[in-house]
Protein backbone atom coordinates (compact mmCIF):
# COMPACT_ATOMS: atom_id res chain seq x y z
CA UNK A 1 0.00 0.00 0.00
CA UNK A 2 1.14 3.69 -0.79
CA UNK A 3 1.42 6.12 2.01
CA UNK A 4 -0.43 9.74 1.63
CA UNK A 5 3.06 11.45 1.18
CA UNK A 6 4.22 8.39 -1.70
CA UNK A 7 0.75 9.15 -3.68
CA UNK A 8 1.47 12.88 -3.62
CA UNK A 9 4.87 13.48 -4.89
CA UNK A 10 3.89 10.67 -7.42
CA UNK A 11 3.68 11.73 -11.22
CA UNK A 12 0.07 11.64 -11.38
CA UNK A 13 -0.29 9.46 -14.84
CA UNK A 14 -0.85 11.03 -18.26
CA UNK A 15 -4.15 13.37 -19.15
CA UNK A 16 -6.66 12.14 -20.83
CA UNK A 17 -8.27 14.41 -23.50
CA UNK A 18 -12.30 14.69 -23.48
CA UNK A 19 -12.87 11.82 -26.63
CA UNK A 20 -11.17 8.83 -24.41
CA UNK A 21 -12.84 10.49 -21.01
CA UNK A 22 -16.14 10.05 -22.78
CA UNK A 23 -14.68 6.40 -24.20
CA UNK A 24 -13.96 5.13 -21.01
CA UNK A 25 -16.32 5.97 -18.42
CA UNK A 26 -19.55 5.95 -21.55
CA UNK A 27 -20.80 9.02 -20.41
CA UNK A 28 -22.02 11.40 -22.83
CA UNK A 29 -19.93 14.84 -23.07
CA UNK A 30 -23.04 16.63 -21.82
CA UNK A 31 -23.25 14.41 -19.02
CA UNK A 32 -19.76 14.73 -18.03
CA UNK A 33 -19.95 19.13 -17.90
CA UNK A 34 -23.59 18.34 -16.11
CA UNK A 35 -21.45 16.61 -13.45
CA UNK A 36 -19.26 18.88 -13.44
CA UNK A 37 -21.25 21.60 -12.72
CA UNK A 38 -22.51 19.43 -10.09
CA UNK A 39 -19.74 18.54 -7.95
CA UNK A 40 -19.98 15.07 -9.55
CA UNK A 41 -17.16 14.35 -11.71
CA UNK A 42 -13.04 15.16 -11.41
CA UNK A 43 -12.37 18.21 -12.70
CA UNK A 44 -10.07 18.84 -15.85
CA UNK A 45 -6.35 20.52 -15.93
CA UNK A 46 -6.05 23.30 -18.19
CA UNK A 47 -2.97 22.23 -20.56
CA UNK A 48 -3.06 25.99 -21.89
CA UNK A 49 -5.17 27.78 -24.67
CA UNK A 50 -8.76 25.99 -25.19
CA UNK A 51 -7.16 22.72 -23.96
CA UNK A 52 -8.22 21.11 -21.35
CA UNK A 53 -7.37 17.19 -19.86
CA UNK A 54 -8.17 14.99 -16.84
CA UNK A 55 -5.98 13.12 -14.55
CA UNK A 56 -6.14 9.53 -15.74
CA UNK A 57 -5.34 8.35 -11.94
CA UNK A 58 -8.81 10.98 -10.85
CA UNK A 59 -10.61 9.59 -14.00
CA UNK A 60 -9.69 5.62 -12.59
CA UNK A 61 -10.88 6.70 -9.37
CA UNK A 62 -13.61 7.98 -10.03
CA UNK A 63 -14.87 4.82 -11.81
CA UNK A 64 -13.97 2.92 -8.93
CA UNK A 65 -15.97 4.72 -6.49
CA UNK A 66 -19.13 4.55 -9.26
CA UNK A 67 -18.33 0.84 -9.11
CA UNK A 68 -18.47 0.40 -5.70
CA UNK A 69 -21.17 2.30 -5.11
CA UNK A 70 -22.93 0.19 -7.36
CA UNK A 71 -22.51 -3.03 -5.36
CA UNK A 72 -23.19 -1.52 -1.90
CA UNK A 73 -26.75 -0.56 -3.13
CA UNK A 74 -27.53 -3.69 -4.54
CA UNK A 75 -26.62 -5.88 -1.34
Amino acid sequence: MTSVTESKTRAPGRFLRLPEVIARTGLSRSTIYLRLDQGRFPSPVSLGGRAVGWIESEIDEWMRNRIAESRSDAG
